[in-house]
């Protein structure tokens, strides 16, 4: 083919694609059924223009269109792989984490009914083998979420639900497309009717290897990238090489080649945020986003050039083939939409989808560019039987057809109906109160605009009442308005609270004030609690906030990594991020204040200000809690959060301040380029959070317990061998039942209910327990339980009964801590010798026992 030829049909397509998105905004209609039309619309013509004698001059060009030498394979093999990464690039996969029960379950399990319901259809009616009415199944299996995403982004729906689409649709690609290819394989052998049960066996092996390829690639991706910040362009190409190296491997090792691009791009997406710079962040999914458009967009307009020939040979009876297709599609969604996953709903796996968005989700399953290159790939495969070419050609595209043709300009007319594109009530009347705030704000700031202009006073005077009239329609509108309550307001307040926290949020990660893991952090938790806050309120509110910086199930398993086996990195980070979370919440949340009493005090009125303002104070009283919790728990680790946030505040205050000076001309750009060399040093250094180093931790809480205070250094040294030091969750039991009598316990920080004896105690800061029955070497019935965050340390009974028979703080502190529990034990007891000791405390613990009991008696008898 002539180079020029080739040149002017490229440069034609891309033109195409690029009309096609302005297009498709005018008519209203979903991108895919533009580019379809365009393409089907370009083989006709070169179709027509080659067969007709009207013209030859375009001859070449029509030619040159119909023998264009890019195949399935090259779809395949190619742009699939750059489309399918860039999906896995975007999508939210730390939100997609919360939800991978529903996101799996309905992926994998929707491919598999889909692909059984037609393949099941067909074989009584196609006259294909069983293996190619599955081949056909598994090719329709495959959905284009943008269609569907698009209703949740265009409509005030649940954003979970829009992640939980797209995550499914995703991985939903990735199996289908594996299906495919075992499917292909018994055709091409013309194995009539397969067993499908062994065949489906495979698929873990096919999923499970492309997985680990997929991690192996992102890591190490992720490692190249991150070593080269300062070559944006190297980076980007290096994440080029990625998807199809990834796929290409996995392919030549028989494994999925798709899935194993999906776990690479994942892979990135989880580590790009904490590893590559925002800058980086930003350029390159923006770079990726334009290669998946190009990608697709290409996929879609040269299959769809081929359509009229796939159709060539269409006889009538293929129209009952292709409809018992679209019955079964559809069932098989319907199924997994009405039936699947109100299951998943109800043991509170997946949210409530609301019967409107199910039936726009059933009827918004397009099919697109993935489903016709997968149709190609057959018919171009020269082992697969022809039969079976002429039938799947014909089927798959003649379904797309029907989802793009239908279906897509239905869709529109479908979410009308459903009254999905209309806001509610509650969010109209919010409408209404805000355009006329936001009318006011911008009519008192253009007064003072013409004042300080100096513009003409009949002008200025003409355009204020034009304005003026707005404004009086606006608050007309509100007063008219009487769909919110109280509740409402307070609902809707801290949902626009939430959502100004995440965008503070994001203006300080943008600044480099705080660090891409902690923003990212911060930024879920602010999601959750817009989700949360919509669904529950003022108590969905309290509970979500509270989520980012509580303990939970992690916690708990890496107390019981460090306690017992002395595993300490894990607890040791998560108590990091606890920290990183607080510190900057001291920070963030009283500027909220302001934005309540600037924003939504206007908008709600100063009653439900007052009540966003309780309980924002509320939030912050309870994370300054936790945070001198932590303090107590872990001396001098906030400090050294709380100084490098000072200082990374710092920079960017001085950052600011020289563009400044470079906007008045007052610095040139060299000084400006050494001065922010300086800064950029500077910030590198701070980037590193503190490392919270448990063991050190254990010798600074034995520093400041006062039972050590006359240990020498050599002492605390040796004592440091001895204690075992202990962290303890709310609510976590730290003993149970019958104590061994092994150990004694100091509370470093912490409280503490103890039950002993029938008796229900609390002690806190500078208690002990167990002490009595190390003393006594006797069984207790004990338990105890964490209140609040714990340090505890533990010293065996030897070195205990060693330390308390020398005179000292730490005999003082196990006498006093003895006497606020009503055992007065005289110090001389200590001197005497073990066994005689032993006796003694024993029968000072009966007689005080005894003594509780009376007073115990005298008070329920009075």
């Amino acid at each position: 083919m002539d180079l020029a030829i080739l040149v002017a049909i490229a440069a034609g397509i891309f033109a195409v694609i690029g009309l096609s998105e302005p297009l498709a905004a005018r008519l209203r209609l979903p991108y895919s059924v533009i580019l379809a039309g365009m393409g089907i619309g370009i083989g006709v013509a070169a179709t027509f223009f080659w067969q007709t004698n009207l013209t030859n001059a375009l001859n070449p060009l029509a030619l040159g269109i119909l023998n264009l030498p890019i195949r399935a394979s090259f779809f395949l093999n190619v742009f699939l792989p750059l489309l399918v990464f860039q999906v896995a690039l975007n999508i939210d996969i730390r939100r997609m984490l919360d939800d991978w029960v529903p996101i799996l379950v309905l992926a994998v399990f929707a491919v598999f009914v889909a692909m059984l319901a037609v393949g099941f259809a067909l074989y009584p009616v196609a006259g294909l083998p069983l293996a190619g009415c599955l081949l056909i199944g598994a090719i329709v299996s495959t959905t284009d979420p943008s269609a569907v995403v698009s209703i949740f982004k265009a409509t005030p729906s649940p954003q979970r639900l829009a992640r939980i689409v797209e995550g499914e649709s995703l991985l939903n690609d990735a199996a289908a497309i594996a299906l495919f290819s075992l499917f292909l394989g018994f055709v091409t052998v013309n194995v009539a009717n397969p067993e499908i049960g062994p065949t489906l066996l495979t698929f873990p092996w096919i999923a499970g290897v492309g997985g680990l390829i997929g991690i192996a690639f992102g890591r190490i991706g992720v490692e190249v990238i991150a070593r080269m910040p300062d070559f944006p362009r190297g980076q980007l190409s290096v994440s080029m090489a990625v998807p199809p190296l990834t796929f290409l491997l996995a392919e030549q090792l028989s494994a999925s080649g798709v899935i194993a691009v999906v776990a690479a791009g994942l892979t990135i997406n989880l580590h790009m945020t904490a590893r590559f710079t925002p800058a980086m962040n930003l350029q390159m999914r923006a770079t990726w986003d334009l290669i998946a458009h190009w990608a697709g967009s290409l996929i879609f307009i040269l299959a769809a050039i081929l359509i009229p020939k796939l159709l060539s040979e269409f006889v009538l009876y293929d129209v009952l083939l292709i409809g018992i297709v679209v019955v079964a599609a559809l069932a098989a969604r319907a199924l997994i939409l009405f039936g699947v996953l109100p299951v998943l709903t109800h043991f509170r796996l997946s949210p409530q989808m609301e019967r409107p968005y199910s039936v726009a989700i059933l009827w918004g399953g397009l099919r697109g560019a993935v489903t016709l290159a997968l149709a190609l790939a057959v018919t171009e495969n020269r082992f697969v039987p022809p039969d079976v070419k002429h039938q799947v050609g014909l089927i798959a595209t003649g379904f797309t057809l029907f989802t793009l043709i239908v279906q897509g300009t239905t869709l529109r007319w479908i979410i009308r109906k459903l009254r999905l594109d209309q806001l509610s009530p509650l969010d109209v009347a919010l409408s209404n109160q805000v355009i006329a705030v936001a009318l006011q704000s911008v009519r008192e700031r253009v007064a003072e605009t013409a004042r300080d202009l100096g513009l003409t006073r009949e002008i200025v005077r003409d355009e204020a009442k034009q304005f003026a009239e707005r404004v009086d329609d606006a608050v007309s509108k509100t007063d008219a308005t009487d769909q919110l309550q109280d509740r409402d307001r307070v609902t809707l307040g801290l949902v626009a609270l939430a959502a100004h926290e995440r965008d503070t949020v994001l203006d300080e990660y943008r600044n480099q004030v705080i660090s891409a893991d902690l923003a990212e952090r911060l930024v879920i938790g602010a999601d959750r609690i817009i989700e949360a806050t919509r669904t529950g309120g003022r108590a969905g509110y309290r509970t979500a906030a509270r989520q980012t910086y509580v303990t939970g199930l992690r916690f708990r398993v890496a107390t019981l990594l460090h306690n017992y086996l002395g595993i300490t990195r894990p607890l040791a980070r998560i108590v990091e991020d606890r920290f990183d979370v607080l510190v900057f919440y001291g920070m963030v949340l009283p500027r909220l204040a302001l934005f309540i009493d600037d924003r939504i005090r206007r908008i709600h009125g100063r009653r439900i200000a007052d009540l966003l303002h309780e309980l924002l104070n509320r939030r912050l009283d309870e994370a300054r809690q936790e945070l001198e919790s932590l303090r107590l728990q872990f001396p001098g680790y906030a400090e050294a959060l709380e100084r490098r946030l000072i200082r990374r505040t710092t920079l960017q205050l001085e950052e600011g301040e020289y563009e400044a000076l470079v906007e008045d001309g007052l610095i040139g750009p060299e000084l400006r380029s050494t001065l922010g060399a300086d800064i950029d040093s500077r910030r590198a250094r701070l980037k590193g959070r503190p490392v919270l180093d448990l063991r050190q931790q254990k010798s600074v809480t034995i520093d400041g317990f006062a039972a050590f205070a006359d240990f020498s250094e050599k002492e605390r040294k040796l004592l440091g061998k001895k204690v075992r030091i202990v962290y303890a969750a709310p609510g976590q039991q730290i003993l149970r039942k019958e104590s061994s009598a092994r150990e004694v316990w100091f509370i470093a920080a912490g409280t503490v209910n103890v039950v002993t004896d029938g008796v229900k105690i609390r002690l806190t800061e500078g208690d002990l327990f167990g002490q009595f029955a190390v003393l006594a070497r006797w069984r207790r019935s004990i338990q105890v339980t964490a209140v609040t965050d714990c340090t505890l340390l533990t010293l065996d009974e030897h070195t205990f009964r060693t330390l308390v028979a020398r005179e000292g703080t730490f005999r003082t502190a196990v006498i006093e801590s003895a006497a606020a529990r009503g055992v007065e034990i005289p110090r001389e007891v200590f001197d005497q010798p073990e066994e005689q000791r032993t006796g003694t405390i024993r029968a000072i613990l009966v007689k005080a026992g005894s003594l509780r009991l009376k007073a115990r008696k005298a008070t329920a008898e009075r």
